[in-house]
């Protein structure tokens, strides 16, 4: 079951290599502030952290698969 929010591969492969680059930007910044936000305090969805570090992957391995081309 996908979530609203996650973000899906056809999605990613759509998009041009500057737009995955924001995209990557923002997908870092927020879990640099969920990170924190951590470490403060508890988290009100601890599996939102997965979630981006799984977007960001899926991203990072989309943007090699676009240079290598």
């Amino acid at each position: 079951m996908a979530r609203a929010d996650k973000v899906k591969t056809v999605d990613i492969r759509q998009k041009t290599e500057k737009e995955l680059h924001l995209m990557l930007e923002e997908k870092e910044q927020e879990l640099m502030n969920l990170r924190f936000q951590k470490a403060v305090s508890k988290l009100d969805k601890p599996a939102r952290l997965r979630e981006l570090k799984k977007d960001k992957a899926r991203i990072l391995t989309i943007l090699r698969e676009k240079v290598k081309k």
